[in-house]
């Protein structure tokens, strides 16, 4: 009896880890990996999201002085990539967005660095106030790329 007991208990968990791989597999949800952007000139982007956005930088596998990766959290990177032949134009509609603490606070240190800013509508340089309450601005790298800083509560 007990011998029967014993290899029932090991069937039933080899059956419930089986199914839960099966359940982790189906309710699988991508998680963003990185960002890439093509810059035209690396020390100058890297200089910016180092400096103004106080992104860390993380080591990068090229070791070819075409590429800086910088930590987005814990799963997440932005690599910049050098070789855009020209700087673009690009809509503010499709830009990258960092919460911080206090918009207020940050616009302090674009002031420091002289890096004009606008809201959505592009009619001032206060804040927009978005219908849930979160305060937002926007302004551009040396690429030209949109980035919103907000203080959405995460």
């Amino acid at each position: 009896m007990k011998r029967i007991l014993y290899y029932s208990t090991i069937l039933i968990t080899c059956l419930l880890l089986t199914q839960s791989r099966v359940i982790a597999q189906v309710k699988h949800k991508p998680v963003l990996n990185h960002i890439a952007l093509y810059v035209y000139n690396l020390e100058k982007s890297t200089q910016f999201y180092r400096d103004v956005l106080e992104l860390e930088i993380t080591p990068e596998p090229f070791k070819d002085g075409k590429h800086t990766w910088f930590k987005l959290g814990d799963y997440s990177q932005l690599h910049l990539i050098e070789g855009a032949k020209e700087i673009i134009p690009h809509e503010k509609s499709s830009h990258i967005c960092f919460s911080v603490k206090s918009v207020k606070e940050f616009i302090v240190l674009l002031d420091k660095y002289q890096i004009d800013r606008i809201n959505m509508k592009g009619d001032s340089k206060s804040p927009t106030i978005r219908p849930d309450g979160v305060s937002q601005i926007y302004f551009q790298d040396p690429d030209g790329y949109w980035i919103e800083v907000n203080d959405a509560k995460l």
